[in-house]
């Protein structure tokens, strides 16, 4: 089953993608865009009687690992060799009037 691509279909492709094509890339791409369809057509046509869909080749788990703290955020300590701060941060003059 041969599809076929208007003109029309590239120029609107090429507005939703932001191309300016020549006419030979628009002959170009009709011809490609009508190859990829064709080959959807062809996997149309596979026996997947059995085949349990998914959305990846591979089993996907979350890789995350718990959001645990293990040593704090060292504020503290930080502060400890500051000039002048208070429970919150660093006290410095003020840059701004």
């Amino acid at each position: 089953m041969a599809n076929v691509i208007s003109d029309e279909t590239i120029e609107y492709v090429g507005i939703l993608a932001k191309l300016e094509l020549s006419e030979s890339e628009k002959e170009d791409a009709k011809k490609d865009m009508a190859s990829m369809l064709d080959y959807i057509d062809k996997l149309g046509e596979l026996d997947t009687t059995g085949v349990e869909p998914m959305s990846h080749v591979f089993p996907v788990n979350n890789v995350m690992r718990e959001d645990v703290v293990t040593n704090g955020d060292g504020s503290k300590a930080t502060l400890a060799n500051a000039p002048e701060a208070n429970e919150y941060g660093f006290i410095v003059p003020k840059t701004v009037e």
